[in-house]
């Protein structure tokens, strides 16, 4: 009989211990990945209600298989009122991730709670950072949505978050967004379609103009907190734009260099 080299057992053991990390860090960087891919997906999402959404104490429950009970969310509208009607707009002011349930927050929930911005969380497998001031107060008029995966959410994506709340829910942005955009003021519509913050903007209508900003900075001055959102990346067209409580006082647009250097922004011919 031929004889295994100890040595040749210890560099298997290693390899297979190698082998057993790397195949954890790939699984956790795809569930970071696919962590992130929600969040982005679903937060301060618009959708139009397509059934009664009732005001809940606790997240109206929705299976991943479609189903849901129906009789307990009448039940729930005739003890605590209408979040939204059919044809009105809701938007998602929260995303949880759980390993068998993802739960929306609907126009901030049934807490009083602040913009949609301050209850916004992100994180990737460590604690969730709120974005904005969670402080603020509004009255409250939503709800919440939780779907359950009896197996564990698995790949799931934003889309099929979307799809399966199809009977409840529509996403459609040509539907949705459109609607909101209609509300707006002529002069505030107009820099939206023309992708492009003005004064006088919130949170909300920048953001359907220009999307979310590259990073966020907060300073004091005489005693006024000011809030400048980013956009952009050097070398290239950069655009500040800087709010002070829920609305856009400034607009500055700069070119930066790879070195650092700034300039004023040549205007668009």
């Amino acid at each position: 009989m031929f004889g295994v080299s100890p040595r040749l057992i210890a560099c298997g053991a290693i390899a297979g211990f190698a082998a057993a990390g790397w195949l954890h860090a790939d699984s956790k960087k795809a569930a970071e990945d696919q962590h992130i891919e929600l969040l982005r997906g679903l937060s301060a999402e618009w959708a139009k209600a397509k059934s009664i959404l009732p005001r809940s104490k606790k997240p109206l429950e929705f299976n991943s298989s479609g189903a849901w009970d129906k009789q307990k969310w009448e039940d729930m509208t005739r003890e605590l009122g209408v979040a939204a009607k059919p044809g009105e707009l809701v938007q998602v002011t929260r995303v949880s991730i759980e390993k068998d349930a993802i739960e929306l927050e609907l126009n901030h929930g049934t807490k009083r709670q602040g913009h949609w911005y301050d209850r916004v969380q992100v994180g990737t497998g460590g604690p969730m950072t709120p974005v904005g001031d969670p402080t603020a107060a509004v009255a409250a008029n939503g709800t919440n949505i939780v779907i359950r995966f009896p197996d564990g959410i698995g790949n799931v994506t934003s889309a099929d978050i979307k799809k399966l709340l199809a009977p409840v829910l529509d996403f459609d942005k040509r539907s949705a967004t459109d609607q909101y955009a209609e509300t707006l003021p002529p002069e505030i519509k107009k820099a939206v379609q023309e992708k492009k913050a003005i004064v006088g903007m919130d949170r909300d209508q920048v953001l359907l103009a220009l999307g979310r900003p590259v990073r966020k900075s907060r300073e004091t001055t005489d005693g006024e907190e000011q809030e400048d959102w980013i956009y952009g990346e050097p070398p290239g067209r950069m655009t500040f734009v800087t709010f002070v409580a829920n609305k856009v006082i400034r607009v500055k647009e700069t070119y930066a260099g790879l070195g650092g250097s700034i300039a004023e922004a040549p205007k668009a011919q």
